[in-house]
């Protein structure tokens, strides 16, 4: 398999425990990095270490809507060793519902996590990466930025706020040698997707399944991209949003 050398660099993966987050914190360490894996599930968080079975491999209980908890932990770090790569992964689909029906407590909730937190982990660690002029940041949005279905908020609202912020913040930091690049994944086989089509009447599921490729993507594969767009050969990568679906937005262009 090929992998890009990562050696020698430090990772932060939010909501690495499990998901696209997993399969990213695999990838990093099969390149070479230290991982911190980010999460708040502890038996997730169990269940990943004792899989990947890593001494690279470590976790920090982190609520990443919640600022001070995220200052507080990449401080721990930054005082003995620098962070050199930062995905924002941490998300949740939230209800499926309308517009008018959707509980401002749940419209929070799926924005704080899915918006709010890129923003805070951002403003956390930038200062740390402008110091070491240095860093890498990859913020996990989705084809749902561009290319929605009916009654999905606020997931597609709060995903398109993320390609926003990644194209800002690529346009101020590129000079102090930090890319930001976000990637949007399309149908890809995560629990999070699971859950979702649960929602969705059965025929509607089924149609949602099938991709122009003929099959959903596999979290490996967002992975790929992901360590790509760290790597050299990414070098002059900077504020794009990679969409990852086989080709699904083309069949709604």
């Amino acid at each position: 398999m090929n992998s890009y050398n990562l050696k020698g660099r430090r990772a932060i993966v939010t909501g690495g425990a499990q998901g696209f987050g997993f399969a990213i914190t695999k990838r990093f360490l099969e390149s070479g990095a230290e991982v911190i894996i980010w999460d708040i599930d502890q038996k997730a968080i169990d269940k990943a270490l004792k899989e990947l079975s890593s001494e690279k491999c470590s976790h920090q209980i982190v609520d990443v809507t919640n600022f001070d908890d995220i200052t507080k932990n990449i401080e721990k770090i930054t005082n003995e060793k620098n962070i050199d790569i930062f995905i924002n992964n941490a998300g949740m689909a939230g209800k499926n519902t309308q517009v008018w029906n959707y509980p401002n407590d749940e419209w929070l909730k799926v924005m704080n996590l899915d918006l709010n937190s890129v923003f805070y982990c951002c403003k956390a660690i930038v200062p740390h990466m402008i110091k070491n002029n240095y860093g890498r940041i990859v913020n996990i949005a989705s084809i749902h930025a561009r290319m929605s279905f009916p009654k999905f908020f606020p997931y597609a609202a709060a995903k398109a706020g993320v390609i926003g912020l990644t194209h800002n913040l690529a346009l101020d930091e590129g000079i102090h040698n930090i890319r930001t690049n976000a990637v949007s994944p399309g149908y890809t086989l995560t629990d999070i997707l699971e859950k979702w089509f649960a929602q969705l009447p059965e025929k509607r599921a089924e149609s949602l399944a099938v991709q122009v490729m003929g099959r959903m993507a596999q979290p490996s594969e967002i992975a790929k991209v992901v360590s790509f767009l760290l790597s050299d050969d990414a070098s002059f990568v900077n504020g794009a949003d990679w969409i990852v679906d086989g080709g699904l937005h083309a069949r709604f262009a």
